[in-house]
Order: structure tokens, then sequence, then C-alpha cells
């Protein structure tokens, strides 16, 4: 007993900690390089008249592609939105994966949609489309309405891969609002003069719960209202603001998330489509196209708009939240694991060096660290003396850290883009992120650790996620 008691005691005291320092230490670089980044962006970008685009004859054609299943609440005011963007020669493909609501009655009656003969091929495989639908009214000529047998998100994509008629194809959420000028900004990468093919690119995502939304328009910013909603305002401004626009930077991007992403149609139908074999279809297509790429001794690169162009709904209960954390986990160790012939191969350069191995070490086993930790020294208090005075000095400067980095990531984002207007919401936010650490941070620890155990079992369900609809509640 004393012999487990001093190997727990050397687990807690040295590995743990040398484990936290590491996993610090990177945040502060990829925070510290993530603003320089950002910095340069803005600087630069202030002199792009991002309206010669439209102009340009050699703007390259565009066909959003946007998945729904069941979203009747919000369907026809996100078509609205996806209609009105700012951009001259797009088409816009809604997909209905098998939708068991009314999804498809709703945008029958609000845009005028009957059957066609549509001519297609089956490049990449899906479940058999059963119907395509254009409007009878030519204010919405460039609206394309897919019904299909369900298959799930990442078959509904290929579906419209299969549809879709233009070089460039951004995959969006149904449950999402782009910006206005979003599809400017996006395809500025693959314009731009470079000896790299641009294969993909992506752009921060925010949080539309509690917005005044009217006419598929974002009316005013609000700050979600319910705790959940607001500490993922956090999340997403951590992991938006302080890390992928450093791996983009870095070549090691290998994620785009699945919310708003443009891609090089030719390179993902030769990559085969979305993989209908995870339920992390947005990061394993990314890893995939990389790999191709280099497989096939082509020089590319995957871009990054630290500009918010994208905003979307996200759970707002305990429930659904934990099943999409447990989903993203599962969806992660499985992109790993099917890939895992890049980790530290050379071959892959920065991207499978550095990229790959950090998510594997920090994104991936860093919570599986920290359960066992916990777990440990739980233990260490059965079985042994624990050192009181240790434990909370780590456990300060871990609280500590932990709010500064948030409260660093809310305080770049005002200096910024500045979308919270009121004071009072961002000392909310502040607020906010002193009590994150203790109340939403275990919650998503027992997730990820769901989330391992599911993946390791062979669990492959989505899970069932329930949609609240746009706008503020009336009081």
């Amino acid at each position: 007993m004393e012999f487990l008691a001093d190997i727990i005691k050397w687990f807690f005291d040295n590995f743990l900690l040398v484990l936290t320092i590491l996993i610090f230490s990177a945040y502060v670089m990829l925070a510290s390089f993530s603003a320089f980044t950002l910095r340069k962006y803005l600087r630069k970008n202030s002199y792009v008249d991002y309206n010669s685009i439209i102009l340009s004859p050699f703007a390259p054609s565009i066909s959003l592609i946007a998945p729904a299943y069941n979203e009747s609440v919000s369907i026809v005011e996100n078509i609205r939105a996806l209609l009105s963007l700012y951009y001259n020669n797009f088409e816009v493909i809604m997909v209905n994966d098998g939708s068991t609501d009314n999804t498809l009655e709703r945008c029958i009656e609000a845009y005028d949609l009957v059957k066609v003969n549509y001519y297609f091929d089956y490049r990449i495989a899906c479940n058999r489309i059963r119907g395509v639908y254009k409007s009878r009214n030519r204010s919405f000529y460039n609206l394309t309405f897919i019904d299909k047998v369900n298959g799930g998100k990442a078959d509904a994509l290929n579906a419209g891969l299969n549809v879709s008629r233009n070089r460039l194809v951004v995959s969006i959420d149904a449950d999402s609002i782009m910006e206005p000028d979003a599809l400017q900004k996006m395809v500025k990468p693959f314009l731009e003069e470079t000896d790299k093919k641009v294969i993909g690119t992506g752009g921060v995502v925010r949080i539309i719960n509690s917005c005044d939304i009217k006419g598929g328009k974002i009316r005013r910013i609000h700050l979600p209202e319910n705790f959940l909603a607001r500490v993922q305002v956090l999340e997403y401004s951590r992991a938006f603001l302080m890390g992928r626009i450093a791996w983009a930077r870095l070549d090691g991007l290998l994620l785009i998330s699945g919310a708003l992403g443009m891609f090089d149609k030719e390179t993902v139908i030769k990559c085969g489509g979305y993989s209908t074999k995870t339920v992390g279809e947005d990061m394993e297509l990314v890893v995939r196209m990389r790999r191709y790429m280099v497989e096939k001794g082509k020089k590319y690169i995957v871009t990054y708009i630290p500009d918010p162009l994208c905003w979307t709904e996200v759970p707002s209960t305990i429930s659904v939240l934990g099943r999409q954390r447990n989903r993203w986990t599962r969806g992660t160790a499985e992109t790993l694991f099917t890939h895992r012939k890049i980790f530290l191969n050379p071959k892959y350069k920065k991207f499978g060096m550095f990229g790959y191995t950090y998510w594997f070490f920090f994104e991936w086993l860093t919570p599986i660290f920290e359960f066992f930790g916990i777990s440990f020294f739980l233990l260490y208090i059965i079985f042994g003396s624990p050192n009181w005075p240790f434990f909370i000095l780590l456990f300060v400067f871990v609280y500590t850290f932990a709010v500064s980095l948030t409260i660093w990531a809310v305080l770049f984002e005002e200096m910024t883009y500045h979308k919270y207007e009121k004071k009072r919401d961002v000392l909310k936010l502040i607020g906010t992120a002193f009590l994150e650490p203790l109340f939403f941070h275990p919650l998503t620890l027992i997730w990820a650790v769901r989330g391992n155990w599911n993946f390791l079992t062979g669990q492959k369900s989505w899970g069932k996620m329930v949609r609240k609809g746009f706008g503020r509640k009336k009081k």
C-alpha cells in the first residue's frame, strides 16, 4: 500500500506539474503569435476594397451547401440570409436530409418551389436524391433545394457537391447566418497570386443566441442570456482568436469549422468528399485533403480569415451540449487514428510534426490525463497524506492562468472587432470567465471522457440536436 502511495505521489507531484507547464506554455505561445498575426492582418486589410472582388471578371463562382435535418424553426430565415449575401456569382443549395418535420413543406410554401428535371452525376456516393426543386419566383433563381433520403450531415454535403455547378463550395450549417460580405472575404485568398494552391479557407464563427434577428439578418448583437451559451462565447473566442489564427499561419491547421468553410471543389471530389464513417467530417476532410496534396507532391495552403464571418446557434441545455461535445471528442479521435500515419512524420512537414502532434497531445489526450490526474489525487487522499500546500498552490496557479487567458481573449476581441457594444456585456463575459473553470470545465471533462469511451466502444450515433431558433425571447 505504501508503494502505491509513493507512485501516486510521484505522479501528482511531478508528471501533472510538468504537463500543466507544457500546456500553459503552448497556450501562451499560440496566444502571442495569434495576437501578432491578427494585428498584422487588420493593418493589411484596412486598405483592401472588397467591393472590387465583386466587379472582378476573375471572381470565381461559388456554391453554398447547407444540410438541413428538422430545421423548420429557422430554415426560412436562414435561406433568406444566404440569398442576400453580397456576391455576384453564387448559388445556394439547401439539402433536406430526410427531415421528419415540416422543413420541406415550409420551404416549398415560402419560396414557391417546384420539382424539376435537373441533370447531375453521382460523382461522390450518397443516399438517393428524391428530387431537386427550383423556385418559380425569379427573385430566387439561384436557390436549389434538394430532398434526399436521410444519411447524415456528411452524406447531405456529398449530395450537395454532386448537384453543385461552381468551382468553389462553401459548407455551412443550416442553423447559421453569414455576414453579408463573408463570401468576398473568404474568396480573397483564392484570388491572390501564390505558387501554392489554396484548397480551403475558414473563418471566425460567433454565437447568435439572444441576438435580434429579422428577415434572416442580425439587427442587433446581444450577449447570450443563457449561462451555457455565454460560456461558449468564451470558448469560441479562445479557439478562433487564439488558436486557429496561429495554426493557419504556422501551416498546421487541422480543422475548418463545419459551420463555415470554403473549399476547392475538385480537390474535395478527388479526395472522395466528406466521410460518412466519422462524426467529425469537417476535421477529417481537412486532414485528408492535406494528406492528399502532400502525397501527390502538390504545393498547397489552407488559409484562415480572422474576421467574424458567421453566426451560429449553440446548445443552451446540458443534455444537448453534452451530446455535441461527446460527438466532437469522438470525431477528433476518429480523425487522429484514421490518419495516424501523419504523426511526427517529417514527410508532412509542419502539418505532421507540429499541427497533428499538438492536436494529439493537447486536444485529445489532455482531458484523459486530467481525468486520471484527478482520480490519482482522490486515491492519494484515501491512501496517503496529500501535500495540501502544493495542491492549493497548483490550483490557484491553474485557475489564475485559465481566467487570465480567457480575459485576454475577451479584451483582444473588444480591441479588434468590438461586436459587443455594451460595457455591461463585456463585464458579464469577464465575470463568466471567473465562473467557467469552476462550473463549466468539469462538465467538458466528463463529456470528453465519455466521448473517448464511446469511441473505444465503437459508438457512431450523432446524437439529437434540438434547435430553439433565432431571436430573443419576449419578456
